[in-house]
């Protein structure tokens, strides 16, 4: 009986446990961060995960967990995530295997990027997955990566900061100023290269990050804030008395407002995501606050020293599903929107937590906790009076059709508004259903990369999420719950209703912690190397050539210096059970 008694109690615990597992999953926060297609020539295509099709790239556009990119021939793009920027040569794609707080996990099937990473807090990781290794950055740096065109081969080249390889069953540390060229999966064919003269793709890399290192914004703005740098060139900081430091956009039309020159796209998980046409308008359209002084638009960024958290838009809905504009053609649907003011809350359309509730309103703007509070635990609250909405020319209207299928909302927008608007009721989210084009967004329909590309398998040393089910999966449960995103759980338990292309990921088996170190050659009078696995490196690293600017990158170069092998018992037995035959 006390046997039974013990059984029962047990199974009960395992109930419980259970029961908050599955309770924080389905209730489980979205990321607090994202990753911004910032800076792209040529042309780069783009497909959304879980999607078969490809569209070209769109300046602006958020990028999350499943998405694709390929830059084709000619072309270059640049990533920003949090304190990193991913750099991405001409004929290299990429896949954001996952992406939330605490990882950036890559895969890169083929090409070049140029990885620098600023600062990492305690516990994130920089992940790059390739054919033949992973490779994890866990301290900031600077970072080649080169995967060759058939896929055989990963370069890896450490500018300053060390990165740590895994492979099946085997793992080193790089070091800064090294270079090596690993073929297989085992890391047990290792190459030593010499480092080389940046090239055309390194300079251009280090001139991006000269902009950023330079940039006066960071004096004020929150370091987690995406495209701070982009401010500087395009507008000017005023200390306002009310607010503090306030940043004025230079070169805007006469009557321009925010939230009026680009487009809406639907992104998850976090629903109606707008985005910006302006260079400069990530930061301002997803951090912060605008407000109306003395006749112009000042953007005014959150707390420098809190983390920053990103939001898809931080507006204030007008209307309801009943909701009407007239324009040329007669009376049609409408949606309509103006930008949330400084102390204002703004209530996301996906679900949170509290403590997200909490963040996301505390690290954009100034305002009391109580007032947060307040508006978590009355979610019906009506009374509110919004200072931009009293603007003129600060709510912007459009009809549902240009709203959803991502149309440019300036040359659709309703200048002529009723009073309508300023009685209707504010929602969190205008009730509309995505379509298909509101996921892939206003880029032209383009064709796919070699299929080849993104079909090989990689390395990981950190194993993804599932494959996101994509938008047709999705579409019934949006559809009965228009403006209202899935949330994580809910997308899991969906069975992908196209098939379309998902990474191919062999995790390797946890081991422990890279500590075999890769030795930099030390050339002969032959020019090559034998360096020895495992060897400590030496205390001084070969210093620059002549005439190179210390902040350049040095790439890999293809010239290989020397071969190591690994010297485990194992093989060193089966080195010499070959010499005895």
């Amino acid at each position: 009986m006390h046997t039974q008694r013990l059984m029962l109690r047990f199974l009960n615990l395992l109930v419980g446990i259970a029961m908050l597992v599955f309770s924080g999953l389905a209730s489980a926060d979205p990321p607090s961060r994202v990753a911004r297609l910032g800076y792209m020539t040529g042309v780069v295509g783009f497909s959304p995960g879980g999607e078969y099709d490809w569209m070209q790239a769109t300046l602006n556009r958020p990028l999350a967990t499943g998405d694709r990119l390929w830059a084709e021939a000619g072309s270059l793009a640049e990533i920003e995530i949090g304190g990193a920027m991913i750099r991405m040569n001409a004929g290299t794609g990429i896949a954001m295997l996952n992406l939330d707080d605490r990882i950036i996990q890559l895969q890169l099937t083929q090409g070049a990027l140029n990885v620098r990473v600023r600062r990492l807090e305690p516990g994130q990781v920089v992940e790059v997955d390739t054919p033949n290794l992973a490779l994890t950055l866990r301290q900031p740096g600077a970072f080649r990566i080169e995967v060759d065109t058939g896929g055989d081969a990963t370069t890896v080249f450490v500018r300053n900061g060390q990165a740590e390889v895994y492979g099946e069953g085997a793992s080193y540390v790089i070091n800064a100023r090294q270079a090596h060229r690993f073929t297989g999966t085992g890391l047990r064919d290792v190459q030593a290269v010499f480092a080389a003269r940046a090239d055309e793709f390194d300079r251009w890399a280090s001139d991006r990050d000269r902009a950023f290192d330079l940039s006066v914004s960071a004096r004020y703005v929150s370091p987690d804030v995406i495209g701070y740098q982009d401010l500087d060139a395009y507008g000017t900081w005023h200390i306002d008395a009310s607010y503090g430091n306030v940043w004025f956009p230079n070169q805007v039309v006469l009557g321009w407002a925010p939230y009026r020159d680009g487009h809406w796209i639907w992104v998850d998980p976090w629903g109606w995501t707008w985005v910006d046409d302006a260079p400069w308008g990530f930061a301002v359209t997803h951090y912060g606050r605008w407000a109306h002084l003395r006749g112009r638009w000042g953007w005014v960024p959150g707390p420098v020293r809190a983390r920053a958290y990103y939001a898809p838009a931080l507006v204030v809905f007008v209307g309801g599903a009943n909701f009407q504009i007239t324009i040329s053609s007669g009376i049609v649907g409408g949606v309509a929107w103006f930008p949330l003011a400084p102390r204002e809350i703004y209530r996301p359309s996906y679900s949170v937590s509290r403590d997200y509730f909490e963040k996301v309103n505390l690290s954009n703007t100034v305002i009391n906790t109580t007032v947060i509070n307040n508006y978590y635990n009355n979610p019906n609250i009506t009374n509110i009076v919004y200072n931009n909405r009293r603007v003129p020319g600060a709510v912007v209207a459009v009809p549902k059709t240009t709203f959803v299928q991502s149309l440019p909302v300036a040359r659709e927008a309703v200048h002529e508004l009723p009073d309508l608007t300023a009685n209707a009721p504010v929602v969190i989210a205008p009730p509309v259903a995505p379509t298909k084009r509101s996921v892939r967004g206003a880029g032209a329909e383009r064709d796919q990369p070699p299929a080849r590309v993104f079909e090989r398998p990689v390395i990981a040393r950190s194993a993804p999420p599932a494959a996101h089910p994509g938008f047709a999966a999705q579409q019934p449960q949006l559809t009965a719950r228009p403006g209202k995103p899935l949330d994580d759980a809910a997308r899991r338990e969906l069975k992908p209703a196209v098939v379309a292309p998902a990474p191919v990921v062999r995790v390797v088996p946890p081991t422990r912690e890279a500590t075999r170190t890769l030795r930099p050659p030390t050339a002969n009078e032959q020019g090559s190397a034998q360096p020895k696995v495992g060897a400590t490196p030496p205390r001084q690293q070969p210093a620059p050539k002549a005439g190179r600017r210390a902040e350049e990158p040095l790439p890999a170069s293809s010239q290989p210096v020397g071969k190591k092998r690994g010297s485990s018992k194992q093989e060193l037995e089966e080195e010499a059970r070959k010499l005895r035959q």
